[in-house]
């Protein structure tokens, strides 16, 4: 019987569990969105509207429960500053999951879990523009011709 057993396993040890479980949060809290499989997005959730939660509350312990948590003060503070101000009038449900179809490779049914109210420009945080990325390459390459 499957009497007081809290979550899904995922076919994977606690260590991975939790670690997966932080990467995500990590990477919810970073791009607003992302895509991975239902029962994942099913399993990470919950745990993100905890974290909303946590980061509402305007202490020193729950900063440091969100760093411990998260593993990243980058995240931590977003947390704190910018998701916080903006789910301040709302009671919960904080994240949304949308079915998007299956994978190609194993029929695996995928989801987009993603925050209510998403700041769209997000999901750019790491991409490089097209003219940024010449002008890194040039500079590096003078630094390395003065060093030499």
């Amino acid at each position: 019987m499957r009497h007081g057993l809290a979550n899904k396993k995922l076919n994977r040890t606690s260590e991975h569990r939790k670690a997966l479980l932080k990467n995500m949060l990590i990477s919810l809290i970073k791009y607003e969105q992302i895509k991975t499989t239902l029962p994942k997005a099913k399993f990470l959730k919950p745990q993100a509207d905890k974290i909303i939660t946590l980061g509402k509350k305007n202490t020193l312990s729950t900063t440091k429960t969100l760093v411990s948590k998260l593993q990243d003060i980058k995240s931590a503070n977003k947390v704190k500053k910018t998701l916080s101000k903006r789910y301040e009038k709302r009671n919960g449900g904080y994240t949304r999951i949308i079915k998007a179809g299956f994978r190609y490779g194993d029929n695996a049914q995928m989801a987009i879990i993603e925050f209510v109210d998403r700041d769209v420009e997000a999901k750019r945080v790491d991409k490089k523009k097209k003219g940024q990325s010449e002008i890194t390459e040039n500079k590096d390459s003078k630094k390395e011709s003065v060093s030499k």
